[in-house]
């Protein structure tokens, strides 16, 4: 007699078929994995959840002794000099301005890469180019960064004599040519997703075949596209490697992409492999400039979910 048989009861009129019982078991199973895959989106939620704290845990000792007006308006960010300054701007300025240039080269390209890859590549380019594309993902950042130096750089510095070893505009190619992947994977999946008969209905009104592409397939993935774009910005400040190689390790308060200035993500390494005693101002400066990364990366993705959900109600 099985397990859930024993379970019952034991009467002489109760009795269990073997259809019920195999449902019985099958329910349990199905519960035990609905367990797991909680415990699996749980699990997500806590490790966020212990990385705000411990952020902001560190930050508020921080902010003891630092005012949060001078670590805002400081055009200054020398925490580990004698006479420290711990004005944030210098490290928000870098970062922007790379994740800029990277934007600049990754939003169009991979764009353009995502249409031709959905409206008129044939299948067999498709299979070849998309793994090729998503093969860079798989590159270390650092070699990259290095990339950025030794090749980019020098070749930047033919056509601006002036231009120092360590300069964003290197960093922020290079980043931009990282990101691509991202870009073009996630919006050439949004494409793919467009109904057929959107397209057949665009061709039945004598449109041709790029119009639709434009017109009409594009439009109707503009929330997925606008989560590509949200994904490559996310990618583009948080990146470490590039920018620590290649754009300088030097805070500077500059937009000028032909100077060397030093990011958040830079800044963090830099300490993080230092000797800096736990507890100490210069140790817990790294957990409010990861703080002020989080709130940046935080702000773009609110910005998209707002632009995604618009455009989702549209179409």
């Amino acid at each position: 007699m099985n397990t859930v048989t024993q379970m019952l009861p034991k009467t002489s009129s109760l009795s269990i078929s073997p259809r019920l019982a195999k449902n019985v078991r099958r329910n349990i199973k199905e519960r035990i994995i609905e367990f797991i895959l909680m415990l699996a989106a749980l699990s997500a939620v806590a490790t966020t959840f212990f990385i705000v704290s411990i952020l902001l845990w560190e930050s508020l000792s921080f902010f003891k002794t630092v005012s949060i007006t001078d670590f805002f308006t400081d055009t200054q960010w020398t925490p580990l000099f004698e006479d420290a300054h711990y004005g944030i701007m210098p490290l928000v300025s870098g970062t922007l301005t790379t994740s800029f240039i990277a934007l600049c080269v990754a939003i169009p390209v991979g764009t353009v890469g995502a249409i031709y890859l959905s409206e008129f590549a044939s299948h067999k380019v498709r299979e070849i180019v998309k793994p090729l594309l998503e093969l860079l993902v798989g590159v270390p950042t650092v070699v990259f960064g290095y990339f950025a130096l030794f090749f980019v750089t020098p070749l930047l510095q033919k056509m601006f004599p002036e231009l120092p070893g360590f300069n964003m505009l290197s960093a922020g190619l290079v980043m931009g040519i990282m990101i691509i992947p991202y870009i073009s994977s996630v919006a050439e999946d949004a494409m793919r997703a467009v109904p057929m008969s959107m397209r057949e209905g665009s061709y039945a009104m004598g449109a041709t075949r790029f119009q639709t592409a434009v017109r009409v397939v594009t439009p109707a993935a503009t929330s997925g596209i606008v989560a590509a774009y949200i994904l490559g910005i996310s990618r583009a400040v948080g990146e470490t490697m590039v920018v620590a190689i290649a754009a300088g390790q030097q805070p500077n308060l500059t937009f000028n992409p032909l100077d060397s200035a030093a990011t958040i993500t830079a800044y963090i390494v830099q300490v993080a492999l230092g000797d800096l005693p736990h507890g100490s101002i210069g140790y817990q400066s790294i957990f409010a400039a990861g703080l002020v990364l989080m709130a940046m990366t935080l702000g773009f993705n609110v910005i998209g979910h707002i632009v995604r959900k618009k455009y989702r109600e549209n179409y």
